[in-house]
């Protein structure tokens, strides 16, 4: 039987290997952490409204259930024309790979000043440690945003700087410290959230005015510092902590590869996520570049369509059929966006934008598909269709 590699321990990686064993193939997945991490659920870190452990699932265990074989080790590069995989610790060769690796962030002057709950999962940590610091301290200004990437708009993280603000504010109200606070939301973009509608941009500016959220949005980001954002056109935007997540951007690791790159540095695939030029390669999830509207975004939801499409386009493939799945018609947008005490649906696609407020029950919905998702990856529930 063919050798199929998968890189990356992500939501693409996870659930391409998931669904190849499904079809009884043997696969190796590559992962650089031996634990998988629940981006959507890790924004209650930073205010302790869960544990950094609650948030991770050993990889050993999901090999274990699924029988997959795992190989943690950090991959340096991957060598197309000899069909093998560079790691820190050897080589592997494979007949089938699968690119899912996910992105590299645009880099910015300062980095070093700026804390992301979207970057290295440590860094949830870090905020957490800042926000404490500044809780005793019992005053202070918080900057959160986000940026966006001139050469591809799909990989820009809104929602999660969102949720990380919402919850700021949520948990200084409940401390009773909020007066005692100014939060700033901030963007180098003129309309922030504008792929999510008309109607739901609205809808957003209404909850920043509302929790007395300022809105600093427009200017190019010239450089993070010690005590805030310097911008393009030199004004300042002071804060004593500061939470930004960079848009994604193409893999440093890819370069010279045999792959074929777009200008940002992505993956080209056509809609069943096969390389472009390359029958054996397929790529998934962020490092994929995806083709359609202008506000299409990448997403856990499609990262876990498109590794279920490979899966199948994989084995439909090997058995000579000539059916093939695609991604084009899962593109959307799709999340609870969680206030710490309620939750707002957001939801776009090609007819509509739509972002519906949740009181309370909101932020349990959350909770409990986090629940939900760990039990299901693990067997001891089923996976309901299409989550």
């Amino acid at each position: 039987m063919k050798r199929i590699v998968v890189l990356g321990g992500g939501f693409a990686g996870l659930e391409t290997a998931i669904h190849l064993r499904k079809r009884n193939y043997d696969v190796t997945l590559v992962s650089d952490r031996d634990y998988f991490y629940i981006y959507p659920i890790s924004i209650w870190v930073p205010t302790r409204a869960t544990a950094f452990e609650n948030v991770c699932m050993p990889m050993h265990r999901l090999q274990k259930v699924h029988g997959f074989e795992l190989v943690v080790d950090r991959v340096e590069a991957v060598d197309i024309p000899n069909q093998q995989v560079v790691l820190t610790g050897g080589t592997l060769d494979y007949d089938i790979l699968v690119v899912a690796v996910g992105a590299d962030k645009v880099q910015h002057a300062g980095n070093e000043h700026f804390v992301s709950i979207c970057g290295k999962p440590e860094e949830s940590l870090r905020l957490r440690e800042k926000l404490d610091a500044l809780l005793a301290r019992g005053h202070g200004k918080i900057a959160v945003g986000f940026g966006g990437n001139p050469l591809d708009r799909t990989g820009v993280r809104g929602g999660p700087a969102f949720e990380v603000l919402f919850n700021f504010h949520n948990l200084l109200r409940k401390k009773k410290l909020r007066d005692n606070f100014e939060l700033t939301f901030f963007a180098p973009m003129a309309r922030p959230g504008e792929r999510l509608g008309e109607k739901a941009l609205g809808m957003m500016d209404t909850m920043l005015a509302r929790m007395n959220i300022q809105k600093r949005v427009g200017a190019k980001i010239k450089a993070f510092q010690p005590d805030g954002v310097l911008f393009e056109d030199e004004s300042r935007l002071d804060a004593d902590l500061v939470m930004f997540i960079p848009s994604g951007a193409g893999k440093r690791l890819l370069q010279g590869s045999g792959l074929p790159l777009t200008e940002a540095g992505f993956v080209k695939i056509d809609e069943t996520c096969q390389v472009e030029g390359i029958d054996n390669v397929y790529a998934v999830g962020d490092i994929a570049n995806i083709e359609g509207p202008d506000w299409r975004a990448k997403q856990g939801h499609l990262a876990e369509v498109m590794a279920r499409n490979v899966a199948f386009n994989i084995d439909a493939k090997e058995r000579g059929s000539e059916r093939r799945r695609t991604y084009a018609h899962h593109l959307s947008i799709l999340c609870v966006m969680d206030t710490g005490n309620g939750a707002a649906f957001v939801y776009r696609d090609n007819c509509r934008g739509v972002i519906i407020p949740l009181p309370i029950v909101g932020h349990w919905l959350k909770k409990a598909w986090g629940a939900y998702f760990k039990l299901s990856k693990l067997k001891k529930i089923p996976r309901i269709p299409g989550m």
